[in-house]
């Protein structure tokens, strides 16, 4: 596939020191930017709704409101659904974030193009890189359990869904080494961290809890300023949704 088939491809940072700004993960996430509403996943949210929050990383994390997880009723499926294809291209969300991460030009399983079979993926949590697609998982970053005892199990149907399938900010979702992925499953950072970019880590959390409007129960938190603390003291710069 040419270069220029890369319809959203997505720039790492180069350095720690940037791994929180949105521009440098290359999607606009201005508060602006859609004028009447913003699209995620295929969920119009009124503009109104949206709100743009800038803090250094120590504030941001102290920021964060403090809840007792309640995960009573979970049920992944039944409450947040699947892959989405909103655009109809026949490229659901993992095959879009697939093509966002990827950093070379890829084959498809089809002549639709509609699933992604070689490629090359950079792990961020552990710097493996993979030329095979089913080698990779797409984890959200704050696991789909974690949201729901965090206060997603209170949103609408419609919300639920657009935040499993959230396009619309690249720390949401992460091409991510399948063995790594299993090993995290539902942790949060006060039992899990993986073994590279830590602070860049604790960034996306902390990031994606603010998007969303996710509390964090006391434990979680007291270990989110305790490594926001010992890593540098960058801006955390997320639209909310």
């Amino acid at each position: 596939m040419p270069a220029g088939r890369f319809k959203h491809v997505r720039k790492r940072a180069a350095s720690l020191a940037a791994f929180i700004s949105p521009a440098v993960w290359g999607r606009s996430l201005a508060a602006s930017a859609v004028a009447g509403g913003l699209l995620l996943a295929g969920v119009a949210v009124p503009a109104e709704a949206a709100s743009y929050y800038s803090a250094p990383l120590r504030t941001a994390a102290r920021s964060l409101a403090v809840a007792a997880e309640n995960n009573a009723g979970y049920d992944r499926n039944r409450y947040f659904g699947y892959w989405n294809d909103t655009n109809r291209d026949c490229q659901n969300t993992r095959a879009e974030v697939l093509l966002q991460e990827t950093k070379s030009a890829v084959t498809y399983t089809t002549a639709r193009r509609c699933t992604l079979r070689t490629g090359r993926w950079v792990s961020i949590w552990d710097n493996r890189v993979h030329s095979s697609a089913s080698a990779v998982e797409i984890d959200h970053t704050v696991p789909v359990h974690e949201a729901w005892g965090s206060g997603a199990r209170y949103w609408s149907q419609a919300r639920r869904v657009a935040f499993y399938n959230d396009l619309g900010d690249s720390r949401s979702l992460n091409a991510l080494t399948a063995a790594l992925n299993s090993a995290k499953q539902a942790r949060g950072p006060e039992s899990w961290m993986p073994p590279a970019n830590r602070c860049a880590y604790i960034g996306q959390w902390i990031a994606v809890k603010i998007r969303w409007g996710l509390r964090v129960d006391s434990v979680e938190k007291a270990a989110l300023v305790r490594y926001a603390d010992s890593c540098p003291n960058v801006r955390v710069s997320v639209t909310r949704v």
